[in-house]
């Protein structure tokens, strides 16, 4: 991933309401989100190229996501694939503090990453750049390829619009934070990051929705988790060579988590 905007513990009737982009690069093979046929309780889309995933939740409530951290000057080639620590942890069964405190000690094999770890009683945080654990309070969280809420603009701006649209309990939809997602808006060049990577390509990086090309948005994804533990993830998936007259694919799917 690399946004992740989410709202935990903050709605009446949801504990968790989180939306994403995924931006990798157009060549590199993906499943899109479904049921693992050789993890049955796991829902996460597939990098095809190393094994892993980028986010995904269980039947038990069991949920990880990761963004990179943009750092091309400390970028080590042949590094292992950070998909695989959200792999990893959806797939087994330590605590979400537990299983980050232990990849600890391993993390500087991997480049930089922000990895979220969370069950039914608890969500963590933690980058291999900061080198902490943190446990998360209820609030309203942005995540991008810097560290838990650096302010970047589409950072401020999304936990912005998803404040506005959860402070009416009443009338909140989902489904409006996939305009969100499709903003292509490019904010003033005064405003954005300085990660390494040139001016030209920060604003590339720089809206909602990427677009490039070689590079961009690949999927975007609306997970929703209610306080009686109905899960609803939707995912859209984009082809850079489709027309934008064609909608994308949309796959929603909804379950009850286990006790």
């Amino acid at each position: 991933m690399c946004l992740i905007i989410f709202a935990y513990n903050q709605h009446p009737e949801y504990r968790l309401i989180l939306a994403a982009n995924r931006d990798e690069f157009y060549e590199r093979p993906t499943r899109p989100a479904a049921f693992w046929p050789e993890a049955h309780e796991v829902l996460a889309g597939k990098d095809l190229q190393a094994g892993g995933t980028w986010m995904g939740i269980t039947r038990k409530g069991r949920f990880a996501a990761i963004t990179n951290y943009r750092d091309p000057g400390g970028n080590m080639a042949g590094a292992e694939s950070r998909g695989r620590l959200v792999k990893e942890y959806l797939t087994g069964q330590s605590r979400p503090q537990s299983y980050l405190e232990n990849i600890d000690s391993g993390s500087t094999s991997y480049n930089g990453f922000n990895l979220l770890a969370g069950d039914t009683r608890q969500l963590y945080c933690y980058s291999n750049r900061e080198r902490r654990v943190r446990k998360l309070k209820p609030g309203i969280y942005g995540l991008s390829n810097r560290l838990l809420d650096t302010p970047w603009p589409k950072v401020t701006q999304g936990k912005s619009v998803l404040s506005r649209l959860i402070s009416d309990a009443e009338s909140f939809d989902g489904e409006n934070l996939f305009s969100l997602l499709a903003d292509r808006s490019l904010p003033d060049d005064s405003t954005l990051p300085d990660t390494g990577v040139g001016l030209e390509w920060e604003r590339i990086l720089a809206p909602f929705f990427i677009q490039s090309v070689i590079y961009g948005t690949r999927s975007s994804s609306i997970i929703l988790i209610d306080r009686l533990g109905q899960v609803t993830f939707t995912e859209r998936t984009y082809d850079p060579h489709a027309s934008q007259a064609q909608p994308p694919p949309t796959r929603s799917f909804t379950f009850t988590i286990e006790q």
